[in-house]
């Protein structure tokens, strides 16, 4: 236990020693330093979950033989899930499904506070997910790794909401940055799709975490895209446009099938009462479909390499369908259905117990889109469409349309194939994708489940008030009292103020209440009374106090519960400091409106 104690003790010594030199430092340059720490444990983090992904994967081909690889494939995600499944309920004790859903909650409802065991339980059974061959993909477990170690660090250096946030959306955008090998994407993607304003200040912090998460990565794991497509495979050719088009309306359509099917299942789940039934139904489901279809097993990237190579007869392995395989309309089929229950593979994977995220289903379904796309114009019209460059094009599309996230999706693609000839393409696409799935449903998978449980109503205003500086609204030319003071007193602080509320302070300024001037309005001109009645015989308790620190949010919940126009502000340390008005801050938030728009 002496051992513990020291231990303890010298960290503390070690976190007041740091937070004395963080406040040396101005904010820009606190934020600086801290970003770089974020990238570069972000990008470690993503450096272990890939290495924990290979080796559960070594493992197991060496533990079943390639003669019985279907059984492995109808077991082991089972397995898994089971594992996930034990490990948070018994050792996290917390639910981390569904990343990105949570981290869009903590920014809008929870100050940007993750909890510290984000850090690595999201890794662990996000791993362990994948590894055993669940069918979702890593990208939403790192974006939760990478947003933890952005609050933890700030909850350290004892950061207020705002810098909080913004280190929040460095580790989010290191994380997805480790993972592509694509720091542009990774910055977008915290704007578009977490939806934080970003301005100067806090755009340049993002983008040297996403910037040194890449180059960690790069330095471990070589310079290599995450998909390696030949220059003369992605050539645009104008006679190819109107096909793009009806690439974008068919890449809406899927996308409006993966949240609408995935969300369904999910639902459907949510009403069975014990975990059992849900690993045998999922289970059950989940392993029948990776039998029969063996491309769904895992997150799928190795499969979407064979569509780039034009390799579509590895996709018939292990398959009852091998012996088919080279009738152009069975490989149609056989496309179809992986379209068709990706997103259920996905959907089953999660509600069952695993844990992943929809950006890989995503890609997958978009690469099997295009390739489905170009392969069905070119066999009944006898075109001769670049089937590699529909499949790099329809993964933009059905990403752009599942997530709500055109830009993100255009410029991952081109970032992780080196794609960059098909710009144009990318964004019509994109563009095409986004509003035919927007027709659908307003919402990406991601806010679907928060918009139906009412916790976020207004996904896009809110980031409006995301980034209101309280310390701005603030206002301190308030006349204080204390309660010893006589009516007389308080009457003559009156005359010298502009206002009508009071508050009553004690010798350290800690706030004991306060006073208005309806409260002695019936008395202040009863002269009788001004050596009787004391500032205590009127002075009641304010119904909510807040500090400059608090999330707008909770701020206004505290409005809305105490029907008041004014609150008082009183420092960290108990101390008041002055009022903030429901008016100033709706103002505040019109005028960021103004500024999205």
């Amino acid at each position: 236990m002496r051992v513990w104690s020291v231990i303890n003790d010298r960290l503390s010594l070690a976190h007041r020693f740091l937070i004395r030199q963080a406040k040396r430092l101005s904010d820009r340059q606190l934020m600086v330093i801290v970003a770089v720490v974020v990238g570069v444990v972000s990008a470690l983090a993503a450096y272990v979950f890939e290495w924990i992904v290979e080796e559960i994967r070594k493992w197991l081909s060496q533990l079943v033989g390639a003669d019985s690889v279907n059984i492995l494939y109808f077991i082991m995600p089972v397995v898994g899930i089971v594992l996930v499944t034990l490990f948070v309920k018994y050792v996290v004790k917390d639910n981390i499904n569904h990343g990105v859903t949570r981290v869009l909650y903590a920014i809008t409802h929870s100050g940007s506070k993750l909890k510290g065991h984000n850090t690595y339980s999201s890794i662990v059974a996000g791993a362990t997910t994948i590894g055993f061959g669940g069918s979702v993909g890593p990208e939403a477990p790192m974006v939760m790794t990478g947003a933890a170690v952005g609050s933890n660090i700030g909850r350290f250096f004892r950061m207020n909401y705002r810098n909080t946030t913004i280190l929040l959306g460095c580790g989010a955008a290191a994380g997805l940055a480790a993972i592509f090998k694509a720091p542009i994407a990774g910055v977008i993607f915290v704007m578009e799709v977490l939806m934080l304003n970003v301005s100067l200040f806090s755009v340049i912090p993002i983008l040297i975490a996403a910037v040194t998460s890449t180059t960690i990565i790069y330095l471990l794991n070589g310079f290599e895209p995450v998909f390696s497509v030949g220059y003369g495979d992605t050539i645009l050719l104008i006679d190819d446009m109107p096909y793009y088009i009806l690439l974008g309306l068919f890449c809406g359509l899927v996308s409006y099938y993966l949240i609408a099917s995935s969300g369904y299942i999910e639902r459907s789940f949510k009403k069975m009462s014990k975990q059992y039934k849900k690993w045998i139904v999922g289970g059950s489901m989940l392993g029948l479909l990776i039998f029969l279809l063996p491309p769904l097993y895992g997150q799928g990237y190795n499969i979407i390499t064979l569509l780039i190579d034009r390799d579509t007869d590895t996709l018939f392995n292990n398959t009852l369908f091998y012996s088919l395989r080279d009738s152009v309309w069975v490989l149609l089929a056989y496309l179809a259905a992986i379209i068709c229950f990706k997103s259920i593979a996905m959907a089953c994977t999660n509600a069952a117990g695993g844990v992943g995220g929809a950006f890989a289903p995503s890609l997958f379904s978009g690469a099997f889109a295009g390739y489905f796309f170009a392969t069905l114009l070119n066999s009944l019209f006898g075109l001769d469409l670049p089937v590699v460059s529909f499949v790099l094009v329809g993964m933009a599309g059905v990403m752009s349309g599942a997530m709500n996230s055109p830009l993100t999706a255009v410029f991952l693609i081109a970032e992780i194939t080196g794609g960059y000839s098909l710009f144009v393409p990318l964004m019509l696409v994109a563009a095409m994708s986004f509003a035919i799935c927007y027709y659908f449903t307003p919402f990406s998978v991601y806010t679907r489940d928060l918009v139906m449980k009412g916790d976020v109503t207004a996904l896009s205003s809110e980031r409006s008030m995301l980034f209101i500086d309280l310390n701005k609204l603030v206002e301190e030319d308030f006349s204080t009292v204390h309660e010893e003071m006589t009516l007389g007193d308080m009457v003559e602080a009156v005359s010298t103020s502009r206002r009508n509320i009071f508050p009553v302070v004690d010798e350290a300024r800690h706030l004991v209440g306060v006073v208005t001037l309806d409260d002695i309005r019936g008395d202040m001109f009863d002269r009788s009374l001004y050596d009787r009645n004391h500032v205590s015989d009127y002075m009641t308790t304010p119904p909510e106090t807040v500090t400059a620190d608090d999330p707008v949010g909770d701020v206004l919940e505290k409005f809305d519960r105490s029907g008041a126009w004014n609150l008082p502000v009183l420092t960290s340390d108990g101390r008041y400091r002055g009022f903030v008005s429901k008016s100033k801050i709706f103002s505040e938030y019109r005028s960021g409106l103004a500024a999205n728009s």
